[in-house]
């Protein structure tokens, strides 16, 4: 993860929650009260967001100590403990919520991920995230991706071009998109690559046609995985492919099959639902 932009997720993350105080904290706990919390597991998956849990108290409190006993991208059951901090318990109380907010969202999705890599475990075709995610939370989600086993594409608008429908059409076409994009390229930065989303089997002819040394990447958008076989022997290993469209739990292992490199599913985030977790007072 970019540490930089962590840090600054959590600072605004805390201001938001925070404001002008804790007053339920402030209220009744001494500044000097020191306590000791554990994670306690509530629901079967796969856990994320250990190490930002870890980021976020030792950014409150430097010198709290961070007990981990599973670590992300570890299964967890019911009753399991992932971790223990003794801190400041100002701190401590400050920081749950935030805390219990990103594990149990990154846990949904590492869980939901882990899904798909295992339907997939027995194919070439790898599983990639999108760019549908929640606005300033996306660091989050797509590491959540990761510790799942999926891998991460695109971060934002600026590690690579991505000729959508709507950039072909304002431009006039695949070919003028295409010419256009890769000129850009040389100009601004050779190592900027190039992927075209093409919608029928005429469109994947013409990348094929007018790519060649400018694409890296052709994705095949809601085709059928009879179509994308057919797209794949007239792509014939000469650019990657990617299939993408409503491909869920239920169908990606046919798309597998077509022998495709990449699925991309944007419900590896939006449809996955947060694992219950709960930070709980250690007074033993």
């Amino acid at each position: 993860m970019n540490q930089k932009i962590l840090r600054h997720l959590i600072t605004e993350a805390l201001a938001e929650d925070i404001g002008d105080g804790d007053h339920s904290t402030l209220s009744c706990i001494p500044a000097n009260k020191k306590g000791k919390a554990v994670l306690k597991i509530k629901q079967d998956g796969i856990l994320a967001g250990v190490e930002v849990a870890q980021e976020i108290f030792h950014q409150v409190e430097p010198g709290a100590k961070f007990t981990i006993y599973k670590h992300d991208g570890e299964p967890m059951q019911y009753g399991d403990t992932a971790f223990e901090v003794e801190a400041g318990m100002q701190t401590i109380l400050s920081c749950e919520r935030l805390t219990l907010n990103c594990m149990q969202r990154m846990s949904g999705i590492a869980t939901l991920t882990r899904q798909y890599v295992d339907i997939l475990k027995n194919y070439h075709t790898k599983i990639l995230d999108t760019r549908k995610t929640t606005p300033n939370f996306r660091l989050l989600e797509k590491e959540a991706v990761r510790i799942g086993g999926g891998i991460n594409h695109r971060f934002g608008l600026y590690d690579m071009i991505m000729l959508k429908d709507n950039h072909i059409d304002f431009c006039g076409g695949l070919e003028p998109a295409i010419d256009k994009a890769f000129a850009y390229t040389q100009q601004y930065n050779p190592w900027l690559k190039i992927e075209v989303e093409t919608r029928n089997l005429e469109d994947v002819k013409k990348v094929c046609a007018v790519g060649k040394g400018k694409v890296f990447r052709i994705m095949l958008d809601n085709f059928s995985p009879e179509n994308i076989s057919e797209a794949l022997s007239i792509i014939n290993k000469e650019f990657e492919t990617e299939a993408s469209g409503g491909i869920n739990l239920y169908t990606v292992e046919m798309y597998a099959q077509t022998g495709v490199d990449y699925v991309s599913v944007g419900g590896l985030i939006h449809q996955a639902q947060s694992l219950d977790l709960s930070l709980k007072a250690d007074m033993s």
